[in-house]
């Protein structure tokens, strides 16, 4: 059966954007080491490099590894919006939870105003790659309960205010280290796995 995986950066104390969405904060390093790291997670995740920066990265025709599916929200979704791109992973099915977005945004982005949950446990039973929860926190909040794995980026610098990781109701759930693998540039990425 599929999975459903988060794959996400985090500040120190746990999140992944700035109070206003912005998330040009995070220190991915210069020089060699920035250069190592990115490649790495590019070559290991290409499919996670939107599309419109699939050939500067050198992954423009690499096969989706990992994912052939990414689920977003709209705070996710709304930097490629902001920008005028209207499909951000058209390599991907893609999919945007909003109760606000108009539905025809794009005939690739499949708009969900409704319950996310049923949402991913039917995506779940389809046939394909793994699931990619792209993000905002308060979808991956509602969506817990349905989060095999996470892929955590962790940046080593400390936000104060921001857009947490995970916003939901109070519901403590373990998850186990799968692997651990830290860079030059002092980021660290972890692999978890539900207990």
């Amino acid at each position: 059966m599929r999975k459903l995986v988060y794959y996400v950066a985090v500040t120190l104390d746990g999140r992944i954007a700035g109070p206003g969405g912005e998330y040009d904060f995070f220190p991915v390093g210069e020089g060699e080491e920035g250069a190592a790291y990115s490649a790495w997670m590019s070559e290991r995740y290409p499919e996670t490099v939107p599309t419109v920066g699939r050939a500067s990265m050198g992954v423009e025709d690499a096969p989706n590894r990992r994912f052939d599916t990414v689920l977003m929200g709209l705070g996710s979704y709304r930097p490629a919006l902001d920008a005028g791109i209207t499909s951000p992973y058209a390599h991907l099915r893609q999919y945007v939870v909003s109760s606000t977005l108009p539905p025809d945004t794009d005939p690739a982005v499949t708009v969900v105003s409704g319950d996310p949950l049923t949402l991913v446990r039917d995506l779940k039973q389809e046939e394909g790659k793994d699931i990619w929860l792209c993000g905002g926190g308060l979808l991956a909040g509602a969506l817990l309960p349905e989060i095999d794995e996470l892929v955590v980026k962790s940046y080593p610098v400390v936000a104060g205010a921001g857009i947490p990781a995970f916003n939901g109701e109070f519901g403590p759930t373990l998850f186990k280290v799968a692997d651990r693998r830290s860079f030059a540039n002092d980021v660290t990425v972890t692999w978890y796995v539900r207990r």
